[in-house]
């Protein structure tokens, strides 16, 4: 099938196929760090409470990491193209929904919408360029890829505080949804002309029941750790996130269910037997709770704490993303002769650039946006060295037959752990703000971060060892 698809396309028109499907890329990763920019903003204009501000974060995540296997295996079956132009119309449309939400809850709806078809698009992204550059321009391609992906969240962070403060059209945080719009058509416009057809995949089976269990297992976990502020912690809260752990639990055992029956489950179950990918997935899921959350914190403290305006907040975290690109740039040539002690190392830095921020706290009374900017530098360098081989260091162990699958539960283990942390440190930073001050509240969140990189950091450890002793 490679072959075949790769003759559709002449040299030239795959290139444009790549910029086609690389922007998609970009508007989805732009779309990420772009709210939360505008998070303070759209709080204090629809009056949400704190549990609301995480789930338009959180219930995205949520539901593109229970619904991107899914979306994956679509493009099997309906072929990449088609079902990418669903998607991305699909994400123009709900963002449309997203800047027209008139309330907290609406747009948490909205937001749900807006994941579910981001789940349809994002796979067909990476299977678009594995079909269609077999041959020595392959690295050439992916590394295009790579690039886009380490820029999309400088300009997320650049357009958001732009687009709240210049109050496009008076829409005001709105635009921030609106500007998928004009995108969106233009590239399903240029995607509906260039794009190649890709035969379909015979055998390939949708699960989902599956999808339908696991999304509501994370929502009953995850669910009441945004919801607990607002509701005083009710006991039973507790109860719902028991049950989410039961459905989980569940979970696997349908996921086998569904094997004897000669299903394709979401995940690959001989998978489940590889300790050292599980280990990998362990450091996964911990760094990952510490990475989107980590930005929503520095906005709200930098926005509400420090009454930073919009665009100053947004342009601290442009020296970030661009070390986070440099690093990424490092990394890879790095991790090829030093394997996971790169990894290591990069946690060690992130770790030092939180106790850099704390000390920041701590000592000025009122830190401005450029010293903030400055020392989150470290930070984003340690990110960079991680982020970028961590993909790659989870899967070294896995057979190329099981690469797609495992691929697939990497990345869903990374957005439960983005989702897992936006909601576990969001709920401490509301309850701390509430009782003290948005600086308390902003260094006990750092220290929850060091807590997380250190765990992901002896998971690293824990995989390395047993590599030697192998």
């Amino acid at each position: 099938m490679h072959q075949t698809v790769t003759k559709q396309v002449d040299s030239t028109r795959r290139w444009w196929v790549l910029a086609i499907v690389v922007a998609a890329q970009f508007m989805f990763g732009v779309d990420a760090f772009i709210v939360n920019v505008a998070i303070p903003t759209i709080a204090a204009d629809l009056h949400a409470t704190p549990a609301q501000i995480e789930s338009v974060i959180a219930i995205y995540l949520i539901a593109y990491a229970t619904l991107v296997v899914t979306g994956g295996r679509l493009g099997d079956i309906h072929g990449t193209k088609n079902v990418f132009l669903a998607g991305v119309l699909g994400f123009t449309a709900t963002s449309l929904w997203c800047g027209l939400a008139q309330s907290g809850a609406e747009l948490i709806v909205a937001r749900l919408a807006q994941g579910a078809t981001a789940a349809l698009m994002v796979p067909q992204v990476l299977a678009t360029l594995h079909l269609l550059f077999t041959d020595e321009t392959r690295s050439r391609a992916f590394a295009i890829y790579g690039i886009v992906l380490g820029l999309a969240g400088a300009a997320g962070f650049l357009f958001g505080g732009l687009l709240v403060t210049i109050d496009l059209a008076h829409t005001g945080w709105r635009a921030v949804f609106f500007v998928n719009v004009p995108c969106g058509l233009v590239i399903a416009a240029a995607a509906w002309r260039i794009m190649p057809s890709v035969p379909r995949r015979a055998g390939t089976k949708l699960d989902i029941k599956g999808s339908a269990v696991l999304f509501a297992g994370l929502l009953c976990l995850i669910g009441p750790l945004l919801f607990g502020h607002d509701v005083g912690w009710a006991p039973w809260l507790w109860a719902v996130m028991g049950s989410g752990g039961a459905i989980l639990a569940a979970f696997l055992k349908l996921e086998h269910a569904v094997a004897r029956a000669g299903g394709m489950p979401l995940i690959d179950l001989t998978l489940l037997a590889d300790a050292a990918f599980l280990r990998g997935l362990g450091a996964a899921f911990f760094f990952f709770a510490a990475n989107l959350s980590f930005y929503l914190v520095m906005t709200l403290f930098m926005q509400r704490g420090l009454k930073i305006p919009p665009l100053a907040a947004g342009m601290a975290f442009i020296p970030l993303a661009l070390a986070f690109v440099v690093a990424s740039r490092h990394s890879g040539a790095r991790a090829r002769h030093r394997g996971t002690k790169v990894l290591i190392e990069g946690c060690a830095l992130q770790i030092a650039g939180l106790a850099a921020l704390a000390l920041v706290a701590f000592y000025a009374d009122a830190p401005s946006a450029l010293l903030l900017a400055l020392t989150m530098i470290i930070f984003g360098y340690g990110q960079g060295l991680v982020m970028a081989p961590l993909s790659g260091a989870v899967l070294s162990t896995v057979k190329p037959a099981a690469a797609g699958s495992a691929s697939g539960m990497y990345g869903t283990i990374a957005q439960i752990g983005n989702a897992a942390g936006v909601a576990a440190i969001g709920a401490v930073f509301f309850a701390i703000e509430a009782l003290q001050s948005a600086r308390a509240a902003f260094v006990v969140s750092l220290a929850l971060f060091v807590t997380l990189i250190m765990i992901c950091a002896a998971f690293l450890a824990w995989t390395r060892r047993a590599s030697a002793r192998s």
